[in-house]
């Protein structure tokens, strides 16, 4: 099982910013992609923003704009930097990892809280 370890959630005022972090616990070269989801209450979780280990960036259409998804260096990390939050934007965030054999993982998720 690989184990994914997110930071970087907290409390955000409107057009505020904040950079998610996700690490995992899996070679690089077992990965196909590494994702952003969110969860709001009352709603689905739904993408926010995915990335392929060749490169390749889908984001929401809520996202485009104004979050922006990457890999670290080491490629088992995965960034997702936030800027121009709303309030709308509250959810807790979920890392996903989609791996060749292993299929998806999930994180323990962070909350992210934009208000005033």
């Amino acid at each position: 099982q690989v184990q994914l370890v997110e930071s970087g959630g907290g409390l955000v005022q409107p057009g505020g910013s904040l950079r998610l972090s996700c690490a995992a616990s899996a070679s690089i070269f077992s990965i196909y992609a590494m994702g952003w989801y969110r969860q709001a209450p009352g709603k689905e979780r739904e993408l926010v923003a995915r990335i392929t280990s060749g490169g390749s960036a889908t984001y929401a259409e809520s996202a485009k704009g104004r979050f922006t998804i990457s890999r670290g260096n080491a490629s088992n990390t995965a960034y997702l930097q936030m800027n121009s939050l709303k309030p709308e934007d509250t959810a807790v965030y979920y890392c996903n990892v989609l791996q060749y054999e292993l299929g998806s993982s999930w994180g323990q998720g962070t909350q992210v809280t934009v208000s005033s």
